[in-house]
């Protein structure tokens, strides 16, 4: 198996590590810019994915019906490893192996699998994706990339590694699209209708030049089955999984919200016009009855989808 941790072959500076993490809605970077500081976003990290637990729940409990008791398990991109445990919960006989780019979320990965009692089956591999994935003991039996493929440059080549590191029969899952997800009416009573959908079309834009501007960054058309078969899998399949918290949004799912315009906010406010600005500084003042924190009609609606495929005996 992966030893406890494994250092990387040369240091880097932390802004530079692309490698992974559990949360989407690309809303990481600090202005115009594109890159990530993951151990700055660990606690959002961790309180997104484990906001997204039942959805979770729900994909794994999906691949548990498709690999019958694995030995190895592989979290690409695990980041503060919140998914990574519910895999150790969710397959009680296997062991774990968080891999990541960033020492401090690997860090949190640990403590949290100590804390939740698996620390005698729960590893972590640290070192840059894919290349990393070499120094594992032995091949995977189920490998998992949730929402950590797409800050790889090269999408194929990353797939044909992963595929390379699992066992005869074993299965890739990765966690790619879905829908963006919704907080708010369409309709906010004050401000121009539709913001969400225009903070989409931004972030659109913003997701596209944070995958050109990464190291030896290739445009892939985004046919999962197609890539997973030129990778040399079998049984190509895909299946969408929703997380819906209805309005009245607890405290916690607030919280999320209101994290995640506020990154939206710093990330993209720069290219809304002044009225749409306006309303999401609205929205994110605590003391507006009008803010996320406050009103009565904030909900969490995403999809997000898994494609899976099989190494072939």
């Amino acid at each position: 198996m992966a030893q406890e941790q494994h250092e990387p072959r040369e240091p880097r500076d932390q802004h530079d590590q692309r490698t992974g993490h559990h949360g989407h809605h690309p809303t990481h970077g600090h202005g115009h810019g594109t890159d990530i500081d993951w151990a700055e976003m660990a606690h959002h990290l961790e309180s997104q994915a484990e906001l997204f637990t039942p959805l979770y729940e729900r994909a794994l409990a999906w691949l548990g019906k498709e690999v019958t008791e694995p030995g190895l398990i592989v979290d690409v991109g695990s980041g503060p490893g919140v998914v990574s445990c519910l895999f150790a919960e969710m397959f009680p006989g296997a062991r774990v192996v968080a891999a990541d780019g960033s020492e401090p979320l690997l860090g949190w990965a640990r403590e949290r699998a100590g804390r939740l009692g698996y620390a005698d089956r729960f590893g972590t591999l640290l070192g840059e994706l894919p290349g990393s994935l070499q120094e594992l003991d032995y091949p995977a039996d189920l490998m998992w990339a949730g929402r950590s493929l797409h800050h790889l440059g090269d999408q194929r080549a990353a797939l044909a590694a992963f595929a390379e590191r699992l066992a005869p029969g074993g299965t890739l899952a990765i966690m790619e699209g879905g829908l963006p997800p919704r907080f708010l009416p369409r309709d906010l009573g004050f401000g121009r209708p539709g913001i969400e959908a225009r903070l989409d079309a931004l972030e659109t834009e913003w997701f596209a030049r944070m995958r050109a501007e990464l190291p030896d960054a290739v445009a892939e058309t985004e046919d999962w089955a197609a890539l997973l078969t030129s990778a040399g899998l079998k049984h190509a399949r895909s299946r969408s999984f929703l997380l819906d918290l209805p309005a009245p949004a607890p405290d916690r799912a607030r919280a999320y919200v209101a994290a995640s315009l506020g990154r939206m906010r710093d990330t993209v406010g720069e290219d809304l016009d002044a009225e749409d600005r306006a309303t999401l500084d609205r929205l994110l003042d605590p003391r507006d009855e009008a803010s996320v924190h406050r009103r009565p009609d904030v909900f969490v609606l995403a999809a997000h989808t898994v494609h899976t495929a099989v190494r072939p005996q």
